[in-house]
């Protein structure tokens, strides 16, 4: 083994770590804008289920003779 092993692997290394860090942050990056994506998808749909349940009428039978 030469002295450039001593030098080179412990270099290719840290690199490899950086980087993996650096995709690794992105990728959390991106997925947690994902589930907030989702998470407001789903609360503008159940808001839409809530505003067209609240607009049907309550009385199946008719409105109530005065």
């Amino acid at each position: 083994m030469t002295a450039a092993h001593f030098i080179y692997i412990p270099i290719v290394l840290i690199v490899g770590l950086v980087f993996g860090f650096f995709l690794g942050g992105r990728a959390a990056r991106d997925a947690f804008a994902l589930e907030q994506k989702k998470a407001e998808r789903r609360a503008a749909a159940r808001a839409a289920r809530q505003a067209a349940a609240s607009a049907e009428p309550q009385d199946k039978d008719g409105p109530t003779p005065s």
